[in-house]
């Protein structure tokens, strides 16, 4: 691990001009250095170094990685807009739009509290995953910030030291690996573990310490005679000794692993001019020393989705020592070192200054990764916020299996993924007209386990009906869940469409009115104009799904046609109740002038026992007294009361289990209208021998709710009926 450095202007200067040549952009650079400088004036570190020690920097680790005049700029301005006075506003103004877009990309991330779960911060990282796909050098940035962060660890206190590390571990080296920048990756492992277990860390480096001098005199031996070997067919080459990171030695202890074994394994990595001389030295070394069985990976011809290519091997070498040997061309060991950022512009262009090139580049590394097309696809699937974020940290961040179709490409899967998975990682209408799977040229059930190098081929039927509903507990991401839920919510809004259009069949028979004579084209477009619907689809939807009344649609064709003056009154009008001020609605004792909102949790209707709870920014929160959610606040509690003038309708929650019977929402939709209760919304919670729906309705008090309830029960097919707490 690299120790913490202060450094000046000068150091970074001579780092950059060994591949900036441009004095323009160098120029641009000394500004943005001067700008940080004067905006942190006078500000110290934890660790009680000028606060300028940290974008410098953090500007000298990207320098490792070739950063590009932005980029650099960026990581010294990176905590301008956080911590001192400077607006984006004025960034942008200084030094451009990209330079402020990678600023305020940084500004937002160091926002994050990944350890919470709370529905804003869930919400909030969705954003910041989504963008990253926009420019990934924002999170090359970020990495780097925390790399100079865990070096000054030290200063903070124990829990902060915990809380970071675990963080770090968790984020932002799973993000590190994806993009293939190992060298930040192994650095942050390290300092992780070395907060997180240090008893661990401490006798890992201890036993290192130990062995070192006759593991580096072995290493040498080796090295020496591989060399010679090469040298002997004419293969230009330079080998290097290779350190095991204290991560990876902890990580094989925790598989099981001897100390033995894993110190007796030693590493080298060979680095040739071309794809061909890999094969080439890996023949010679095997016709050497003997290798051992099932220990050879070939990422050459099968590239891993961070771009890594290698060949690995492990022979027995030298005094019996086992040497773990990767041989890899010189191009291969850049972007396994730095990964994506191996393909910035100053290094692909030997630092022309490009704009186009430096476009091409950015594109090219937007679309290499798998890992950012995961991301965007999900986007585009409707995911809620938790279901996208959960799927990006279990899926995405911790995938590590790999495996192939059957033209060769890898996907790449999570531990304990299935044929599922797999299809539905390759596109969703592979999934939602899978019928089986092969793996391995051998038929196994849709909750098979795959495995690294499996060969898998989904067989697919054009006329399937599409996934079943089992197949969300088979999946193991998040993603085919989400996929496949999507498939089923399309599912049942067909299935609204029809109750909706049955529903205002059944009114018209009932008010003896004829079908084809009353629903026609003009009557129907009244009706999508006056409640602002798209089509005679939402129409039929927003009946069938309980938002609106087979009567009330009926009765908008007979209602006369309305003066300007009642449009007008339209627009004053708040037709939502949720939208209404309650406060007049809730008496709170001893305080009239406060802001009241009635508790999502419990949502309290007229006539429930309720309680006051104090919040804190946000007024008096309603809950009813029986709410689970403040039994541990009584200091924060206090009386309110209804207001008996009251006469608005208030949403509420209940669930409803029903047997399985053809259309039953439509005898429940019916007896929410027969009791003049409007349905907001209904969502299908499980299905299987029973079906339970969660339905959110609009009631104006309890003895209404009570009677909606009561006459839910005397329909046949009614398991239980119950209102919620959540």
């Amino acid at each position: 691990m690299a120790k913490n450095v202060l450094y000046t202007y000068e150091d970074l200067e001579c780092a950059l001009k060994k591949y900036i040549t441009f004095d323009d952009e160098l120029n641009v650079i000394k500004k943005a250095y001067q700008y940080a400088s004067d905006a942190h004036m006078g500000m110290l570190r934890k660790s009680g170094e000028p606060y300028i020690q940290h974008p410098i920097s953090v500007a000298m680790i990207l320098t490792d990685i070739y950063a590009d005049y932005q980029t650099i700029c960026a990581a010294l301005l990176h905590d301008t807009v956080e911590d001192t006075n400077t607006t984006i506003e004025e960034i942008e103004e200084k030094f451009g739009k990209e330079i402020a877009f990678l600023v305020d990309g940084v500004t937002k991330i160091n926002q994050i509290n990944f350890s919470t779960e709370s529905e804003a911060t869930i919400a909030y990282q969705r954003k910041i995953f989504v963008g990253l796909s926009e420019d990934v050098r924002v999170i090359i940035i970020k990495l780097a910030d925390r790399l100079h962060n865990m070096r000054t660890l030290w200063a903070l206190s124990e829990e902060r030291q915990k809380k970071n590390a675990k963080e770090t571990l968790e984020i932002l080296t799973p993000i590190a690996h994806r993009l293939g920048i190992h060298k930040i990756k192994s650095e942050l492992e390290d300092l992780s573990l070395r907060y997180l277990k240090p008893d661990v860390f401490y006798s890992i480096v201890e036993r290192l310490n130990q062995t070192k001098l006759e593991r580096d005199m072995t290493v040498q031996d080796m090295l020496k005679e591989v060399s010679e070997l090469l040298n002997a067919h004419d293969i230009k080459h330079e080998i290097k000794g290779r350190a095991k990171s204290i991560y990876s030695i902890y990580n094989k202890l925790n598989k099981g692993r001897s100390w033995d074994d894993i110190f007796d394994l030693l590493a080298l990595r060979i680095l040739v001019n071309t794809e061909q001389e890999c094969y080439i030295a890996l023949g010679l070394i095997h016709s050497k020393y003997r290798p051992i069985p099932k220990r050879f990976k070939d990422y050459v011809s099968r590239p891993k989705t961070n771009m890594y290519q290698s060949l690995h091997t492990t022979v027995f070498g030298i005094d019996g020592f086992q040497f773990e040997i990767q041989i890899r061309t010189h191009n291969m060991d850049q972007i396994a070192e730095y990964g994506i950022a191996s393909h910035w512009s100053y290094k692909e262009n030997n630092g022309g200054n490009n704009s186009n090139a430096s476009k091409s580049m950015q594109n090219d590394m937007e679309h290499k990764l798998q890992f950012f097309r995961s991301i965007i696809e999900l986007q585009d699937e409707g995911a809620t916020d938790e279901e996208f974020v959960n799927t990006v940290k279990s899926d995405i961040l911790k995938a590590n299996i790999y495996v192939f179709t059957p033209k060769g490409d890898v996907i790449e899967l999570p531990n304990g993924a299935t044929p599922i998975d797999f299809a539905y990682k390759v596109h969703t209408e592979v999934g939602n007209k899978m019928v089986g799977a092969i793996v391995n040229n051998s038929i196994v059930p849709l909750d098979y386990e795959l495995k690294s190098n499996d060969i898998v081929k989904i067989n697919t039927n054009k006329t399937s009906l599409g996934p079943s509903k089992e197949w969300i507990d088979i999946a193991k991401t998040n993603q085919a869940k989400t996929k496949i839920k999507a498939f089923f919510f399309k599912k049942d809004k067909t299935e609204y469409i029809e109750i909706g259009e049955e529903l205002v069949k059944k009114e018209l028979r009932k008010r003896k009115l004829s079908f084809s004579e009353v629903w026609n084209d003009e009557n129907i477009n009244k009706i999508i104009y006056e409640l602002k619907l798209k089509d005679l689809e939402d129409l039929y939807f927003n009946v069938g799904s309980g938002k609106y009344t087979a009567t009330h649609i009926i009765n908008i064709i007979n209602a006369p046609e309305k003066s300007k003056e009642d449009y007008v009154m339209d627009k004053v009008i708040l037709k939502d109740p949720k939208k209404l001020n309650i406060k007049n609605d809730i008496i709170v004792e001893g305080i009239d002038d406060i802001m009241v909102n009635l508790a999502s949790c419990c949502k309290p209707i007229k006539n429930d026992e309720i309680i006051g709870f104090i919040t804190k920014g946000n007024g008096i929160s309603i809950h009813r007294k029986n709410c689970h959610n403040i039994i541990d606040f009584s200091e924060r509690l206090l009386p309110v009361y209804w207001n008996s003038n009251i006469t608005k309708k208030y949403p509420t929650t209940i669930t409803i289990e029903a047997n399985l019977v053809k259309n039953p929402l439509l005898d429940i939709i019916t007896k929410a209208a027969n009791n003049g209760v409007n349905i907001e919304n209904i969502n299908t919670v499980s299905r299987s021998q029973v079906v339970v729906y969660e339905v959110t309705i609009l009631v104006s008090d309890t003895t209404v709710l009570d009677k909606f309830m009561n006459d839910l029960y005397n329909l046949d097919f009614i398991k239980k009926v119950e209102r919620i707490i959540k």
